[in-house]
C-alpha cells in the first residue's frame, strides 16, 4: 500500500466514524416571559422595558397595531439563533430565535404547533 491509499483510508475512516456519531438533540426550556412575533418587535420592547413589562407589551402592539404581535407567557420552547442585542435603561438584552413548542395552561404545559419567535434575555453585566 502506497502513502496514498492510506491516507485516503483514514480520511474515509474519520468520515464514517463522523457519520455515525448520534445527533444531538437540542434542549428544551420552559419560562415566562414575552414572545414577540418579528425581531424588530422584541428590540422595540427592550428599548421601553423599565418596570412595567405588560406597559412595554402595550405599546409594542399599539405600534404594530397588533393585539397579539407581542405577549407574556408561559411556553416550552428551543433557544434558536441570537438576532441581536438590545439596550435600555432596563439593561442590555440579547434577542433570540425561539422555536416554540408547548404553551403554559391552567391545566399545565400543552403541546403547541412549533413556531418561531423571538424573545429577551437579560445579559448580566458585571462592572469592570
Amino acid at each position: 500500500m502506497t502513502l496514498a491509499h492510506v491516507t485516503l483510508a483514514l480520511r474515509l475512516a474519520v468520515l464514517v466514524i463522523l457519520m455515525c456519531a448520534p445527533a444531538r438533540a437540542h434542549e428544551i426550556e420552559t419560562g415566562t416571559g414575552v414572545v414577540c412575533d418579528t425581531r424588530g418587535q422584541a428590540e422595540r420592547l427592550a428599548v421601553l422595558l423599565e418596570q412595567d413589562a405588560q406597559a412595554a407589551v402595550m405599546a409594542v402592539n399599539a405600534e404594530a397595531r397588533d393585539p397579539s404581535a407581542c405577549a407574556i407567557a408561559s411556553v416550552a420552547y428551543v433557544r434558536g439563533a441570537k438576532a441581536g442585542t438590545a439596550r435600555s435603561k432596563a439593561g442590555t438584552f440579547e434577542i433570540v430565535e425561539i422555536l416554540v413548542v408547548g404553551v403554559g395552561t391552567k391545566a399545565g404545559m400543552r403541546p403547541a404547533n412549533p413556531a418561531v419567535y423571538f424573545t429577551l434575555f437579560k445579559v448580566e453585566e458585571q462592572a469592570a
